[in-house]
């Protein structure tokens, strides 16, 4: 079931970023998120998104947790030295963090909407 093509997460990225309206976390972590194509072993677009976090040296990988599953996983990509935060660096970082753990919810909602509606078809 490869519904998670790079065209249908730009889609529901931009989607996102509408709905959550001006100022909000949705807005500023859209800005610096990109679908990449990942192929699956059985050659099947299983969706991949990359946010560039940027009050940290590392990026954050999004992905469903396996085809047809609406469960979606994050991954820290592995840093080689150790990251010293002032107090506001760390409270930019929580709050990119919050704000992509509430993209990853709604890549999760929105895989679902359409397991089920395809279940209903």
């Amino acid at each position: 079931m490869p519904f998670r093509s790079k065209e249908v997460l730009e889609s529901w990225l931009a989607e996102y970023e509408s709905e959550s309206g001006p100022g909000s976390g949705a807005q500023s972590i859209v800005e610096y998120t990109e679908v990449a194509v990942q192929d699956g072993s059985d050659g099947s677009d299983t969706g991949l998104v990359v946010i560039a976090l940027r009050n940290a040296t590392t990026d954050v990988y999004m992905q469903p947790v396996a085809l047809g599953d609406p469960r979606w996983e994050v991954t820290f990509a592995a840093r080689d030295r150790d990251l010293a935060l002032s107090t506001e660096d760390v409270v930019a970082l929580s709050q990119e963090l919050a704000a992509a753990a509430e993209l990853c919810s709604y890549l999760e909602r929105r895989s679902l909407e359409h397991i089920q509606a395809l279940e209903g078809a």
